[in-house]
C-alpha cells in the first residue's frame, strides 16, 4: 500500500498488486453548514450513515520501462484517471506497490498544480520546488518554458486571471520541460488549440525519446496511435491488455459489442439513476450525405427540481468523437414531471464510410444518465464525389461539400 522512488534500473514503474477503493454514502445526505449538521445529530441522534464501497482500480500490475511513450485507454469510469493519480502521488493506492525510478511531472486537470494567487512567473518556479529542483535548475530552464507556452505577456499576472487554454499552455510546459524522469499527461491537451496540441505531442515525442518515461490518458484513439509506442487497455478499473499499441486498440474494438449490450441495463450504466433513457434509436445503415437522425425516449421524475438537458457524442470506431449535440446551444431543455420522447437530427455532416456509434446523456448539475454506444450506425462505402480517382483513400474525419475552380 505504498508508493516508493525506486525500482530495477531499467523500470520506470513498476506496480503489483494495485488497488483503489472509495466508500460513497448510499443513505442520508451531507450537510454545508455545521448548524445544520447539529440539528440533524439532535433531531436523529442515533443515525448512523450508510456507505458502500466502490473499486475503482483491481489488482494492477504492470512494468513500464524508461523511454517508453504509454497510452492508456478505456471508457469513462475505467479507472485511467485514478491511476495517474496514484502514480503522481495525488491520492494513495488502497493496496498493492507501486515502484517509481525518479520525479513525476503532471498535467491531470485544469486548476491543479497552480497557486490561483501567484503569478505564471511565480508558479514555475513553486512547480520545480516541489519537484525537488533548485533555482538555479529551474532558471536554466525558465526560457524555454515561456518560449514554448506562449504566455509571456500575462507572465506576471495571477493565473487564476488565465483563461483554460492560457493555463493548459503553461502547466503543460512546465511539466514537459522541467526535466523530470517521468511525464503524466491527462487529456486536458484538449483545451489548447489544434497548434499546441501538434507542439505537446511533438514534445512528449521527444520526452520519450530522450529515454524518460511517458503516460498519456486519451479518449483519441488517433492521437494514442500516433504518439504511443504501447498500451494499456482498463475497463471497470481492470488491466484487460497491455502490449502493443495496435493489439490493445483491437481488443478495446472487441469489447464495443459486449459493452453495448452490458448497457442495456441501466444498473450498470453511470449517472445518479434519478431519471433514465427508456430508449435510443437511430437508422442502422445510410449514405454519407444523409441526415443523422436519433431518437429517444426519457421518463419522469417529478421529484427533480429544474429542468435538465440533453448531450449526444457521435464516435467514429477509433473511439474519437466526431461531434457532439448539446440542446442547451439550441435553447431546449426538458421538464422532468414529464416523460419526454425526442430526436436529435444531424444535418449537413458528410461522416466518412464505417461505423459509428451514439453516446446520451441526460444532464443537469450532475448527471442522471451516461449510455455509450446507446446506438450504432453504419456509414456506407459511397462517395458522394461525382469522379472516384484517388487509389489511396481519402483522409479526414468527415467529408465535406466542396468544389475547385480555376482562373
Amino acid at each position: 500500500m505504498s508508493a516508493t522512488t525506486s525500482s530495477p534500473p531499467d523500470t520506470a514503474i513498476s506496480s503489483r498488486g494495485l488497488a483503489k477503493s472509495y466508500r460513497i454514502a448510499t443513505s442520508g445526505r451531507s450537510h454545508d453548514r455545521l448548524s445544520e449538521a447539529l440539528v440533524a445529530r439532535v433531531r436523529r441522534p442515533f443515525h448512523r450513515r450508510e456507505f458502500e464501497t466502490f473499486d475503482a482500480l483491481h489488482d494492477l500490475s504492470f512494468d513500464i520501462p524508461w523511454g517508453e511513450a504509454v497510452g492508456i485507454v478505456g471508457r469513462n469510469g475505467a479507472g485511467k484517471s485514478t491511476l495517474l493519480k496514484i502514480l503522481t502521488r495525488i491520492t494513495a493506492p488502497s493496496g498493492g506497490r507501486v515502484e517509481l525510478g525518479g520525479r513525476v511531472g503532471s498535467l491531470l486537470e485544469v486548476g491543479t498544480g497552480f497557486h490561483p494567487e501567484l503569478t505564471g512567473r511565480e508558479n514555475i518556479y513553486l512547480n520545480g520546488s516541489l519537484l525537488g529542483m533548485g533555482r538555479s535548475e529551474i532558471k536554466r530552464r525558465f526560457d524555454d518554458i515561456v518560449r514554448f507556452s506562449g504566455v509571456e505577456k500575462f507572465l506576471d499576472t495571477p493565473v487564476k486571471r488565465y483563461s483554460s487554454g492560457m493555463y493548459v499552455r503553461l502547466a503543460f510546459s512546465v511539466a514537459a520541460h522541467l526535466e523530470t524522469e517521468i511525464l503524466a499527461i491527462d487529456e486536458v491537451l484538449a483545451v489548447g488549440d489544434a497548434e499546441f496540441q501538434r507542439k505537446s505531442l511533438d514534445k512528449m515525442r521527444d520526452v520519450a525519446k530522450d529515454g524518460r518515461a511517458v503516460l498519456y490518458v486519451s479518449h483519441q484513439m488517433q492521437t494514442v496511435t500516433t504518439l504511443c509506442t504501447s498500451a494499456m487497455f482498463l475497463d471497470r478499473g481492470r488491466l484487460v491488455h497491455h502490449g502493443t499499441v495496435d493489439d490493445v486498440m483491437a481488443a478495446y474494438r472487441d469489447s464495443f459489442t459486449s459493452f453495448r449490450e452490458s448497457q442495456e441495463d441501466v444498473r450498470r450504466r453511470p449517472g445518479s439513476g434519478l431519471i433514465r433513457f427508456a430508449r435510443v434509436t437511430t437508422p442502422e445503415v445510410r449514405e454519407p450525405v444523409d441526415d443523422t437522425v436519433i431518437t429517444f425516449e426519457v421518463g419522469a421524475n417529478p421529484e427533480i427540481v429544474g429542468k435538465y438537458f440533453v448531450t449526444c457524442h457521435v464516435r467514429d470506431q477509433r473511439g474519437v468523437i466526431v461531434t457532439q449535440c448539446d440542446s442547451r446551444l439550441v435553447s431546449q431543455w426538458f421538464d422532468p414531471s414529464e416523460p419526454h420522447g425526442g430526436e436529435v437530427r444531424i444535418k449537413d455532416l458528410w461522416l466518412q464510410p464505417g461505423l459509428y456509434t451514439v453516446d446520451m446523456y441526460l444532464c443537469q448539475a450532475g448527471v442522471f444518465d451516461e449510455w455509450q454506444a446507446a446506438a450504432t450506425f453504419e456509414v456506407l462505402p459511397h462517395l458522394p464525389y461525382p469522379e472516384v480517382v484517388i487509389e489511396d483513400g481519402i483522409f479526414g474525419a468527415v467529408l465535406c461539400d466542396f468544389d475547385y475552380e480555376a482562373w
